[in-house]
């Protein structure tokens, strides 16, 4: 049995090979990743429904169940996520910055590959294709850890990019790990894992965050807010934190609390209540948003600081757009933040005021995502902002390097 160590070797061998496959050799694995995806549709639906009833046995919350389930909408659009990342521009050995200094050196950055990537994920078996697809296009090794919930799905996917690379890219460029003993050990691997990305849960990204020798870029829990400004328009915001709450309430860019400026008219207040009850939302909130509708649960202090992941929604009127920046500061985490407004002035100091990685207007939250957002696919949405801030795409996996020529220069 091959041990992390090995596996970790092997990976940073791969990635220093890489360098020596052509853009065209990279696309095209990515084109067979995307066919054999549609060839073997039946068995990855097959080894996902394995997993799905094991989950619903071990009683795994709904909002688990809808990340790890895969149907024939979702495969076929994971199918595309290789095309699309194909269809980029390339983001590695490319020239980004030339200058010719006035002490006659020839100074240019190169962007190149970061190395070996730990990926750690629970739930999501697309982030198997997302990820390895993008670690192909960028130049990177990866290796991958998803959670056992999703282990028949996860093995089967990866067993499709060996074979769609095999022959074209370095064998061992992507590999999968099981068990949490081989976690605590990769991410000790400083002289072979060159980062770690966690993604899924607060309490593990917080686990290997704390934990890992190897530096770690940082996914933690969305708590997505929207703040209705008095200047909105009505109907077009409503239909905006509808979607941002009930379109798929069990992932990072749902909205979790909604702010609504006490200057709004309380008919349409009432009404975006009775639009959230329908659609089986459970509401909390302050007693200025209880008054106005009896079937709101008292909101605490902890319901404001908490991602349901679920249909369940906090609910805060407030006295100014100040108030609802000054809530955001105060239980934002950084991922997603919206406003709906009309004057261009009050959306501008939102943007200024509000620390996030992505600040949607007049937007529904749910488009914090690498695919909606044009990178074809991402590792994730970083909440720190060393290296990345937001979704991670390909580019996201570079870094650059100076690359200086004379002919023959001396420093005095």
């Amino acid at each position: 049995m091959t041990s992390v160590k090995e596996i970790a070797q092997h990976a940073k061998e791969a990635s220093r090979n890489f360098c020596r496959n052509r853009a065209h050799e990279r696309n095209q694995a990515l084109h067979l990743i995307g066919q054999k995806l549609e060839e073997r549709s039946k068995e990855i639906l097959a080894a996902n429904a394995e997993d799905i009833a094991l989950a619903k046995k071990a009683n795994l919350s709904p909002a688990l169940l809808d990340r790890m389930t895969l149907n024939k909408q979702r495969l076929l659009s994971m199918a595309q996520v290789p095309l699309a990342i194909a269809a980029q521009q390339e983001v590695v050995d490319i020239i980004v910055e030339e200058n010719k200094l006035p002490n006659g050196l020839w100074v240019r950055r190169q962007r190149i590959p970061l190395g070996v990537i730990a990926m750690i994920f629970e739930s999501r078996p697309n982030v198997v294709i997302d990820c390895s697809c993008l670690a192909i296009k960028s130049g990177n090794a990866m290796i991958l850890k998803g959670g056992k919930e999703a282990g028949r799905s996860n093995k089967i996917l990866v067993e499709i990019v060996q074979e769609s690379i095999k022959g074209l890219l370095p064998a061992h460029l992507i590999q999968m790990i099981e068990g949490q003993e081989a976690v605590n050990e990769l991410i000790t691997l400083v002289d072979f894992v060159d980062l770690v990305i966690p993604r899924g849960g607060e309490s593990l990204v917080r686990t290997i965050y704390n934990n890992s020798k190897v530096p770690v870029i940082a996914h933690f829990r969305g708590l997505c807010h929207i703040y209705i400004h008095a200047d909105a328009q009505l109907e077009m915001a409503e239909k905006v934190c509808l979607n941002a709450k009930v379109q798929r309430p069990g992932v990072c860019n749902a909205m979790e609390c909604l702010l609504l400026d006490q200057s709004l008219p309380t008919d349409f207040i009432k009404s975006l209540f009775q639009s959230f009850l329908r659609e089986g939302v459970e509401m909390r909130g302050c007693p200025r948003s209880k008054a106005l509708c009896p079937q709101i649960k008292p909101a605490t202090e902890q319901d404001y600081a908490t991602e349901y992941l679920d249909k369940i929604l906090s609910v805060k009127i407030v006295d100014s757009l100040e108030a609802a920046i000054a809530h955001i500061q105060k239980f934002g985490s950084k991922h997603t933040e919206g406003i709906c407004a009309s004057t261009p002035e009050i959306i501008a100091q939102f943007q200024n005021d509000v620390d996030a990685s992505c600040i949607m207007v007049n937007t529904s939250t749910r488009f914090n995502d690498g695919g909606e957002l044009g990178l074809g696919a991402e590792l994730g949405i970083s909440t720190s902002k060393v290296h990345a801030y937001g979704p991670m795409g390909a580019r996201e996996m570079t870094t650059t390097r100076f690359l200086v020529q004379s002919d023959g220069k001396i420093r005095a």
